[in-house]
């Protein structure tokens, strides 16, 4: 066969025509190529333009962006982005109001509290602490906020705290299936933490249904944040501590009895202050006894 140098173009092309027919319709490489996988696609590239002699060169145009291309090479079709359903904004506290004045028994109340997501401190907690004991009883105690223990277990006042409070219970002749026992807050604060008082007024709408609901004949407040927040008042848990005060959440409703006192886990850090503790819990069995 002549070499491609001593053919003419006419020779060359025919020459070339033939080698398609035969089914040569791609060169020979020296590495094999895996046709099942996609190629890159090579750059584009602009032949050299010599403009003619005299003739000044025109600037050159500025690139444009190439085209966005699929694995395969293809250019993709623009797409209009698709619409982000926005997420619905969590309850708030004028929804907790409703929410919890809709409510008309113990049960729906709970059922609404579990649902409830205005409390930022439900995403770091484990479980809803909302109740324990006999929601039919005579006696309400009120809390402060769930502990680990409780956090846990679902239950107010069944860690430490809550066995001396068992104790203090029995010594007056009630134990917790003669008494309602729940927390200004039904979840637990990171770490414990005293709660803020945004946190507060987010549970304060149920809290106070609670007591509405259960109509308990007298409250025993424990812990200086139930004691303040119930009875709005500013003073502190040593002076509020031992007094008896009225509370009622609507003029049409009746005036209940209220005793602040110090709470359990305060009492088991500052064994001293029992005595106190003590004395109101005596003035509260006497209080139920000329109740009837």
């Amino acid at each position: 066969m002549p070499e491609a140098a001593d053919l003419s173009d006419e020779e060359a092309l025919a020459l070339l025509a033939w080698q398609v027919a035969a089914g040569a319709d791609e060169a020979t490489l020296p590495d094999p190529v895996d046709r099942t996988r996609p190629q890159p696609v090579p750059a584009a590239v602009e032949p050299v333009r010599t403009a003619p002699r005299g003739v000044a060169e025109a600037p050159a145009a500025a690139p444009q962006a190439p085209p966005r291309l699929e694995a395969v090479g293809r250019p993709l079709p623009s797409r209009p982005a698709a619409p982000v359903a926005a997420a619905p904004p969590p309850l708030v506290a004028q929804d907790a109001k409703a929410l919890a004045a809709a409510c008309r028994t113990v049960a729906e109340l709970e059922q609404a509290v579990r649902l409830y997501e205005g409390c930022g401190l439900k995403k770091t907690a484990t479980n809803t602490v909302f109740a324990d004991g006999n929601p039919s009883a005579r006696l309400m105690f009120v809390g402060e906020a769930p502990g680990g223990d409780e956090d846990r277990q679902g239950k107010p006042f069944v860690g430490l705290s809550g066995k001396l409070l068992d104790r203090m219970l029995q010594a007056i002749g009630h134990d917790r299936g003669s008494v309602y026992i729940t927390n200004i807050l039904f979840w637990r604060p990171p770490g414990n933490r005293q709660p803020t008082p945004q946190e507060i007024q987010q549970c304060l709408p149920f809290v106070v249904r609670h007591i509405e609901l259960v109509r308990p004949a007298m409250l025993v407040l424990l812990g200086g944040t139930s004691a303040k927040t119930i009875l709005n008042q500013t003073e502190g848990i040593m002076r509020l501590r031992g007094r008896w005060f009225e509370y009622r959440s609507d003029e049409s409703l009746p005036v209940i009895p209220a005793l602040p006192t110090y709470h359990p886990a305060y009492l088991l850090r500052s064994p001293g202050q029992k005595r106190e503790a003590w004395r109101d819990f005596l003035a509260l069995k006497l209080r139920m006894s000329d109740a009837g």
